[in-house]
Parts: structure tokens; C-alpha cells; sequence
């Protein structure tokens, strides 16, 4: 019992912070956040889509300490940057949107990730094999 309850706070604090994710990116587009903040927030998400990492991932364990922490304290820091009546309207805003739609945002990034993928590959192939 204890186990389950464990995950599913991980899974409460996981959706938690994917939806203060989704606050911040959003705070990233509108002209009353503060210049700083702005700053911050997309340092914050050049570093969470960035391959490199204060520790490599191919470290275990250690490899993916720093997302587990730093991102969720970049969060927090960038929480206390942001005016809280920006961020509580934000939001609401967020919480309107349908959860089809937060999905296929989500599917289009991954479709993007794969037309990268694929581009690479068909180049590689052919400065490998020839046209």
C-alpha cells in the first residue's frame, strides 16, 4: 500500500511540474513578465532541450541527477520571478485548455524529433553510400 501511495505522489509531483513547465513557457510570450525572469526561464529550457548536461547522462545515476534536481529548482526559482497574479492567470489560462490539445502540441514536438532524426540518417546515408 505504502508503495502505491509513493508513486503516486511521484506522479502528483511529476504532473505538477510539467504543468508549471507549461506556466513558464507560456510566461516566455507575454510582455508583462519581467525582462530577468524571461531570461532565466529560457535558460532554463535551452538547458532542459539541450544534449549537454553538467553530468553526462551515460553516467549512472549521476547522469540524470541533474535534470531531477536542477530543473525542479530552476522551476521554483523562475516561480519566484514571475509576479504571483501573472503566474495564477497564466494559470487559469492553461487549465482551460483541453488535454487533447496540451497532447497533440506534445505529438508535434515528437514528430518534429523524428523528421530530425530521419533527415540525419538519409544524409549520413548518403554521403556514406552515395546519392
Amino acid at each position: 500500500m505504502t508503495q502505491l501511495t509513493a508513486f503516486a505522489r511521484i506522479r502528483s509531483w511529476l504532473r505538477y511540474l510539467r504543468d508549471e513547465i507549461a506556466v513558464l513557457g507560456s510566461l516566455l510570450g507575454d510582455g508583462r513578465t519581467p525582462w530577468y525572469a524571461r531570461l532565466f526561464i529560457g535558460l532554463l529550457v535551452a538547458y532542459c532541450l539541450s544534449p549537454i548536461d553538467l553530468i553526462p547522462d551515460f553516467i549512472p545515476v549521476l547522469g540524470y541527477l541533474d535534470e531531477l534536481v536542477l530543473v525542479p529548482l530552476g522551476v521554483m526559482f523562475a516561480r519566484l520571478l514571475v509576479p504571483a497574479a501573472l503566474m495564477a492567470e497564466h494559470r487559469a489560462e492553461l487549465r482551460g485548455i483541453s488535454p487533447w490539445l496540451r497532447n497533440a502540441g506534445m505529438v508535434i514536438v515528437l514528430l518534429l524529433w523524428v523528421l530530425i532524426a530521419i533527415g540525419i540518417a538519409w544524409t549520413f546515408a548518403v554521403w556514406r553510400y552515395g546519392g
